[in-house]
């Protein structure tokens, strides 16, 4: 197998009700500069409540959790059960205010560590002609 390498949290998701921040850590405050010009952001942030190994070696679910769908490789799939727990949220982006960044939500717990966010940049080629996917999706 490849090496391995190890990755440090940059945040962690804050729920409040209906309101959703990122708190980053004070060594990553630096890192928001220029953030706020940007209207929606990708986040990528850590299964962290899934992670056992059990769940880490399934390699094939049932897509959405119904058996009724195609047994599939978890590569093929959203499932939150994979060898690497890494998500990603697309979150609009409404403010920032010192080391929070505000959000219209995301679909991670209270307390999900953040491992990385990314401005989102439309790309032409990120939604290419002739995209097809599964009649289960």
């Amino acid at each position: 197998m490849g090496s391995s390498f190890r990755m440090e949290p940059v945040g962690v998701v804050r729920l409040e009700g209906e309101k959703a921040h990122i708190e980053i850590y004070p060594p990553y405050i630096d890192a928001l500069l220029g953030l706020e010009d940007f209207s929606h952001l990708m986040v990528f942030w850590w299964f962290h409540q899934n992670d056992t190994p059990e769940k880490r070696a399934t390699l094939r679910v049932h897509p959405r959790k119904d058996p009724a769908n195609p047994l599939r490789g978890v590569f093929a799939t959203h499932a939150p059960m994979r060898p690497n727990l890494v998500a990603l949220s697309f979150c609009r982006n409404l403010s920032i205010v010192k080391s929070r960044i505000f959000i219209d939500g995301i679909d991670a717990f209270d307390g999900t560590p953040v491992i990385d966010i990314k401005p989102y940049i439309p790309v032409e080629d990120l939604a290419p002609e002739g995209v097809s996917v599964p009649d289960w999706v």
